[in-house]
Formats: structure tokens, sequence, C-alpha cells
């Protein structure tokens, strides 16, 4: 069984999800707060990744609704590059386009104040990038 760690990376804001090539299922776990620069957040998320003994990482990469990359995943790229080198561990791209939108309709009828929602969102939006991958990668007739 290979455990995935689910990202959904941001300058300000890092959601995780955790989720396994067995069950199938993404689950959010959390959101972290991105402090200093790319190293710095590369070492937030291996402390994470450490304690859910993950084997692999999908990041989300955020392109353009013309499937163009843009300045962001530029960014995103080079956490991707430092995340892999510093663990050694393989980092997986996964597209992130309306992650966001749909985390959102799916925290839609949870009750939850303004500022609940906002620390909750990177999470969700982490667990919809690792779903979509899992999904991706069934092994099809």
């Amino acid at each position: 069984m290979l455990r995935y760690l689910g990202i959904d990376y941001g300058t300000k804001r890092i959601g995780l999800a955790i989720g396994d090539d067995t069950l199938r299922i993404a689950s959010p776990v959390e959101t972290i707060a991105a402090r200093g620069q790319v190293k710095e957040h590369v070492r937030q998320v291996l402390e994470r990744a450490a304690e859910y003994e993950v084997d692999a990482f999908v990041v989300g990469l955020p392109v353009n609704m013309d499937g163009a990359e843009g300045e962001q995943s530029k960014i995103t790229r080079t956490f991707g590059e430092s995340l892999r080198k510093m663990s050694d561990k393989p980092v997986h791209y996964f597209d992130e386009r309306l992650s966001s939108s749909t985390a959102q309709e799916l925290l839609g009828p949870a009750e939850l104040t303004r500022k609940k929602r906002k620390a909750r969102i990177d999470a969700v939006a982490a667990q919809v990038i690792l779903q979509g991958y899992l999904d991706s990668t069934v092994d099809r007739p």
C-alpha cells in the first residue's frame, strides 16, 4: 500500500490531505500556515509527511483554464522539486483547476463560521486534488 500526501500549495496557506492506493479515498487533514520561503514550506510539509508516514506526494498544479502554466505554476513546481530533493520521494503533479471552487461547494452545507471555513478550505482543496489523482490512476480494463 502506498500512502500519498495531497498538497494544495499556496504562499500563505498549505492544505494537506491523506490517501492511499488501496482504499483510494482522500481525506483532508489540516491546513498549515506557510511561513518563510519555499525551503521552510518544504520543511513544514516534510514534518507532516513523517507523521503520516507517506510514500509519495501529489501537488496540485495551478494551470490556466486554457491549460497554460502561469507564474503560480512555476512557484509550485519549484516547491515540488525542492520537496522531491529534500525527501527523496516521488512528487506527482495534478491539475488543480477548479479545486478551490469544488472545495467551496463541498463545504457549502457545513455550518462553519467564516474564520473556520477559511481555515478548512485549503485542506479540502488538497482532498479534491488527491482524490482526482487517485481516481485518474485506477486501472481500467
